[in-house]
């Protein structure tokens, strides 16, 4: 028989005789030799091992014959059975195994001889091609020192294999019982462990925490028969075999949406064949939220502690009653940059291209980069809530030996009013506890643009406090999806968490429009927001608005458009927020920037209103978002709605105006000439106002403007009007012309009357058309929870 040497190397991962292998968590290779469960047994001699294929069993030797070792001429029934025990002999001695080198028949290609050697037998291969156009970055550890133990054995014409060869000693020093399992060719999951390990692994646990379980349960580690290396290779092939199959049951739920809906999005990268890239996701209301609420966004991959550890990443904002609403969905086979730019990319293409003012994120640079390239004019911030998490990690140490540290921490970073006082406060906090040079936290500091508040003010981020954590951020899916929930339970718990939040939402609204609020001041302003806001944020805004009771507002400066008021508490002069005021166009600033980063006027502008005399908030500082009817699409009530409050503003600015031109006189005369001056003017200005009241309704058209000067004799000599007499174009005495006018002021008058009845008919009309629809939309939200609940 014409037979050929063929030559091979097993090991974990790779090849020992390779340069730049790493041992890398794989599973142990099907050529890999490890002790295999005693299931049968045989009698008699050693001739009597045997190996059923079939049925995976070994039969080996009982009693004194499982000490046995190896000799010339020792039979197996198999290859296999000769490897199996080579393998035992060797964990009972203290050595690892591998095989070496086989010969096949030139014939059949059958496999005819087999080497079973020390693991330590030969020497690392440093042939220089093979590796010179691979960097090594972790080179193993050199194991190999030229041991020649050994077992040949070859295959008889009868079909058993017989040991034609065998070398026992070694030229190293051999392994004690209790480091064995240690050894790579005796590192086997057993049937139970496997079990064991599938319950916890199944429970949501991890590789280290199961191997602290196993520990425990078989009496040590040595015990145990495997390393934490094998129990997390099992594990992943687990999730990777689990994967497979349901991220397939995954695509097919989301083309099945998709039929039922045309509106629902769903996009895989890549092949969708393959059933292995990025998925993305958003149905209609997630697209129809976006809309209305899209104007901040929150990106959460902190659902990746599922059991596949795969990134779950719902993109989530907050409505019009401060609860975090939906946008879309994504998993996440990798968390590289591509992965993440692709993911905007396509998010954003759903969202028909309207990108977001701002977006929330984990502290991750590779999350920050795919940002800057989608999003490049979107304010980017990192969620301060994980930070303050991450902290409690990194800085654990400082927290056990500081317990005021974490005090001192928060209050450095939400409790400072500029930037400059937090700077003034973070180097102080960093010299007290000694963290100048701690790399993590002066990483922080580099980014501190990003996560602190004050350098965040100036940007929307629908959030109604600064120092509390957002609603949105990690809150929308908890509570249903966990650490023990893979893909074939996700989309039911996707879809109970769709359902909840839903029915929180309706039941926000239908508090909104059956319930009244407690007024808690005679304002008009206060009354006002009560009809416009949603419950929710009128009860913040309230909260406000009472605050200002509390609050003086002392003038500063005046530039003539722009008047200055310094803000503070009463008693607390010292801690003054700053204020300015456009009289003109009611436009007013302060120096927290709540309304910039919460889309409420905070208590400080509030305070500025109540010493002006602005009695109504102007239109521009009600943000549709925080309204009732935020995701109205009744444009005409919008309008109608602002008659009223441009009606009520348009006193307030004519008031504010006169009383600032006013001033100018009083501040101007300061010595007894300008005095005599300044009131001479003002005699002669309240002479002409007292006669344009008087004739105010000779002069004004049905629009409210002025068509001309008719003050002057000269004027009134050749002014002429149709009568109702019939002297047409007659001139007319003074006392009939202004009895003529007064008659047609009364009947201007009367017709304005009419047309304000009108137009607070048609609101109430317009506003009962608005309640109904939303009772109507609540109600059939309430039928379709019913229904499948039912189902």
């Amino acid at each position: 028989m014409d037979n050929e040497m063929i030559e091979f190397d097993i090991g974990l991962g790779g090849r020992e005789g390779d340069d730049d292998f790493v041992e890398i968590e794989h599973p142990v290779e099907d050529e890999e030799m490890v002790d295999s469960p005693l299931i049968g047994s045989a009698s008699g001699s050693a001739s009597g091992l045997g190996f059923n294929g079939g049925s995976g069993e070994i039969y080996l030797p009982e009693g004194d014959l499982l000490d046995l070792e190896p000799y010339d001429g020792m039979e197996f029934e198999s290859e296999e059975a000769a490897k199996a025990f080579y393998n035992s002999y060797a964990r009972r001695v203290g050595f690892s195994t591998r095989v070496s080198s086989s010969r096949r028949s030139r014939r059949d290609g059958a496999i005819i001889q087999r080497q079973f050697v020390c693991a330590k037998e030969g020497f690392r291969n440093l042939n220089e091609k093979r590796t010179k156009d691979r960097e090594i970055k972790r080179p193993r550890t050199i194991t190999r020192v030229g041991c020649k133990a050994s077992l040949s054995v070859k295959m008889q014409d009868s079909g058993k294999w017989v040991v034609s060869g065998f070398v026992k000693e070694h030229n190293h020093e051999l392994v004690p019982p209790d480091q064995v399992h240690c050894l790579r060719s005796h590192r086997q999951i057993s049937g139970p462990a496997k079990t064991l390990i599938d319950t916890l692994q199944a429970a949501g646990m991890g590789p280290r925490r199961i191997m602290s379980a196993l520990i425990k349960e078989y009496g040590g580690i040595s015990k145990v028969g495997f390393t934490e290396v094998d129990c997390r290779n099992y594990m992943r092939n687990n999730r990777q075999r689990s994967l497979d199959g349901d991220i397939q049951m995954l695509l097919d739920y989301l083309r099945q949406m998709q039929a039922d809906n045309q509106n629902f999005f769903y996009a895989v990268q890549g092949d969708e064949d393959q059933a292995m890239g990025n998925v993305i996701w958003a149905d209609p209301k997630a697209r129809m939220n976006y809309s209305y609420f899209g104007d901040t966004v929150t990106f959460d991959t902190t659902y990746r502690s599922n059991r596949y550890r795969l990134p779950f990443a719902p993109i989530t904002g907050i409505n019009h009653h401060g609860q975090p609403v939906l946008f879309g969905c994504a998993f996440l086979i990798n968390e590289s940059e591509a992965s993440f730019v692709w993911l905007f990319k396509t998010w954003l293409m759903a969202m028909s291209g309207r990108p977001p003012l701002s977006i929330t994120t984990d502290h991750d640079p590779v999350i920050q980069s795919a940002i800057m390239q989608v999003f490049p004019q979107t304010r980017h911030r990192f969620c301060k809530w994980h930070i303050f998490k991450k902290c409690q990690e990194k800085l654990s140490h400082v927290f056990l030996q500081h317990p005021s540290f974490e005090a001192d921490f928060h209050k450095c970073v939400n409790l400072t009013e500029s930037i400059e006082e937090f700077e003034s406060c973070w180097l102080s906090l960093v010299d007290r506890y000694d963290l100048r040079d701690h790399e993590w936290l002066q990483t922080l500091y580099s980014a501190r643009r990003q996560w602190v508040p004050v350098y965040l003010r100036d940007t929307f981020f629908a959030e109604m406090s600064i120092t509390q954590r957002s609603d949105s951020m990690n809150s929308y899916f908890d509570g249903y999806v966990n650490a023990s929930t893979n893909l074939s339970q996700f989309f039911k718990l996707y879809e109970k968490a769709l359902e909840s939040r839903n029915e929180k939402e309706v039941k926000a609204d239908f508090d909104t429009m059956n319930t009244s609020p407690v007024l808690k001041t005679p304002s008009p302003m206060e009354k006002q927001a009560s009809e416009f806001y949603t419950k929710k944020i009128f009860m913040r805004f309230q909260e406000e608005l009472v605050g200002t009771l509390t609050f003086t507002a002392s003038k500063g400066d005046d530039d003539g458009e722009i008047i200055s008021y310094q803000v503070a508490k009463f008693g607390e002069d010292h801690k003054a927020y700053y204020v300015k005021l456009n009289v003109l166009e009611m436009m007013a600033s302060c120096s927290c920037q709540m309304f910039e980063f919460s889309g409420l006027l905070c208590r400080h502008v509030l305070a500025v209103f109540r010493v002006t005399n602005v009695l109504t908030l102007p239109s521009h500082y009600i943000l549709k978002r925080w309204t009732r009817n935020a995701k109205s699409s009744v444009m005409l009530e919008e309008r109608s709605s602002d008659v009223y409050t441009n009606y009520l503003e348009s006193h307030t600015v004519r008031y504010n105006t006169l009383r600032h031109e006013a001033f100018k006189f009083v501040d101007g005369a300061k010595s007894s000439e300008t005095y005599d001056l300044a009131l001479d003017a003002l005699k002669e200005a309240a002479k002409k106002v007292a006669h344009a009241i008087k004739n105010d309704g000779r002069n004004v058209m049905g629009n409210g403007h002025i068509r001309g000067n008719l003050a002057g004799g000269a004027s009134r000599a050749n002014y002429t009007i149709g009568h109702h007499d019939g002297n047409s174009g007659q001139n007319l005495s003074e006392d009939d012309m202004d009895k003529n006018v007064r008659e047609l002021t009364t009947e201007l008058e009367c017709a304005n009357r009419k047309c304000e009845v009108y137009r607070a008919n048609l609101l109430s009309l317009l506003k009962d058309i608005e309640d109904h629809k939303l009772q109507l939309s609540i109600k059939v939200e309430n039928i379709k929870i019913s229904m499948k609940d039912g189902f």
